[in-house]
């Protein structure tokens, strides 16, 4: 993992465009968009759910991989903005007959498309679509390949910050198949750029990338070391899907040694949180008793996902021109 300091997602005014990563965002708009995501959450406890910024455009969801939270929490958030929502049919669009990517691109923005909320298996497609768009349209990455998945992880800063307060002093570990996880990576690029002091990597070796100790992270093989005394517990789920080759005996021994359990939970900080970005397989990555326990945030990540992705939405399509470097 590198952290690059220059980002096509920023105009030449430093306003956020296209949301394609967590990397090159610096901390001071970070905190714009936790600080925006603030002012959405009490939209969500109000008789009539919508406010106005939004009104007149049109927001594109193309999900080319499966979704339930995220797609739904987009659709959600762009519908509280007043926005007209169109969610893409993948396995029914021309895309399934060997229509390009591009291609659908151009199709859509003819019809008007203002914002395109893409998930992608292809790490790097939201990057190709950002330098295809004309200037007018904006858009968010929702998950490409195991590259990145900036807004998760701007709602786990989000639920972090509003049950922890303060980054700097927090011991934050990260647990599971961080080697194939998008989330991961976007979250270790954010908890650093927020200044965490104590942030791990927990997991198998064979789970673990390279370079995570150049960035200032911890690697921890075991468990019961990883979590000690930690105030922050992100577990992953195992990404069968993006696994190459045999990494792991079974899924019942990855629960015995790393399965995060009451007793595994002892170790941490007595008022520890507990996250995971979904979907959760429950007695792989973690035990219901902790997944539904005093200890679990889960379900306030999804609500607090609606206001930040509200937050994001708004913000890039109230920004000017990009200017790519």
């Amino acid at each position: 993992m590198q952290l690059r300091s220059v980002s096509p997602q920023l105009n030449s005014e430093g306003e956020l465009h296209h949301l394609l990563s967590i990397e090159g965002l610096p901390r001071p708009l970070i905190e714009r968009i936790l600080t925006t995501a603030d002012g959405f959450i009490a939209v969500g406890t109000r008789e009539v759910k919508s406010v106005p910024l939004l009104r007149g455009r049109s927001v594109f969801n193309l999900f080319f991989e499966n979704s339930t939270r995220t797609r739904t929490t987009f659709e959600i958030a762009a519908k509280r903005l007043s926005a007209d929502v169109y969610n893409l049919n993948i396995a029914a669009s021309s895309t399934a007959k060997g229509e390009s990517l591009l291609d659908t691109i151009d199709n859509l923005t003819a019809m008007q498309a203002d914002i395109f909320v893409v998930r992608h298996s292809q790490g790097g497609a939201p990057y190709l679509i950002a330098r295809h768009l004309a200037p007018h349209v904006h858009v968010v990455n929702a998950g490409d390949g195991r590259h990145a998945h900036p807004t998760q992880a701007l709602l786990d800063l989000y639920t972090i910050r509003h049950y922890k307060g303060a980054f700097e002093p927090l011991s934050v570990a990260i647990v599971g198949d961080i080697l194939n996880s998008r989330v991961a990576r976007s979250d270790i690029h954010a908890l650093l750029t927020m200044g965490v002091s104590d942030l791990r990597a927990v997991g198998p070796l064979t789970l673990l990338p390279t370079g995570l100790e150049e960035l200032g992270v911890r690697v921890h093989t075991r468990l019961e070391e990883g979590i000690r005394n930690a105030d922050v517990i992100v577990m992953l789920r195992l990404q069968n899907e993006r696994m190459r080759g045999a990494l792991l005996p079974s899924a019942q021994e990855y629960f015995r040694n790393y399965g995060l359990t009451t007793q595994a939970l002892g170790h941490a900080k007595p008022d520890c949180i507990v996250m995971h970005p979904g979907p959760m397989n429950r007695g792989v990555e973690i035990d219901s008793t902790v997944a539904d326990g005093p200890h679990s945030v889960i379900l306030p990540q999804v609500s607090f996902g609606i206001a930040v992705r509200m937050a994001v939405l708004s913000m890039v399509a109230s920004s000017q021109r990009a200017e790519f470097r």
